[in-house]
């Protein structure tokens, strides 16, 4: 009997992806306490499969942190809020945000797995420059810090994502961005 040949990578990567996305899946919706056995139904894949991939359900929620994190900041840079006006840049910071989707609950609900200074470096921090920069141009209300509107459009996100019925992909960044930007908008004559 020949040995069977070991799992390609790329087969390997696709079952962690799947693994991964029921996982975010299934935390999302609000299983924070989901059992390994619930993940490895979401994936599609045996529950001895999970645990081959992911020991314990700390090593699964640090891999989905991690990676959360590695999508948010590619995302971030791909979107180039600096390069335009604020409001620009808001609205396609959360267009990259919503497409983040899930892992993107998942890594809020869990900032401190993916350590705080990566989930600053990676999240906070560019959207509370692109926040201060509209309030230094007069685009932002600058009577509330950048730093609470950074976490309050964080916070509208993560709410959106997860309410039902969801809202389709631009809808939601187009209803993300209105109540933001408004409720954001500097009050008065511009500088």
């Amino acid at each position: 009997m020949m040995p069977e040949p070991s799992p390609r990578p790329a087969l390997q990567q696709r079952v962690a992806a799947a693994i991964l996305d029921g996982a975010a899946h299934l935390f999302a919706g609000g299983g924070d306490q989901a059992s390994m056995n619930e993940v490895a139904e979401a994936a599609g894949v045996a529950r001895a499969t999970v645990y081959r991939y992911f020991p314990n359900r700390e090593s699964l929620l640090d891999e989905l942190a991690q990676t959360a994190v590695r999508d948010v900041e590619t995302r971030l840079a791909s979107a180039r809020v600096d390069e335009v006006p604020p409001d620009e840049g808001i609205a396609r910071a959360v267009r990259a945000l919503v497409d983040v989707g899930n892992l993107f609950v998942v890594l809020v609900r869990e900032r401190q797995r993916s350590g705080s200074d990566q989930f600053q470096r990676g999240l906070v921090e560019p959207l509370r420059q692109l926040v201060e920069r509209g309030q230094a141009s007069g685009d932002i209300r600058d009577d509330i810090t950048g730093r609470r509107l950074t976490e309050s459009l964080i916070g509208l996100i993560v709410s959106m994502l997860t309410a039902t019925p969801p809202l389709g992909r631009e809808d939601m960044t187009a209803t993300i961005t209105g109540l933001f930007i408004d409720g954001a908008r500097a009050r008065g004559p511009r500088r």
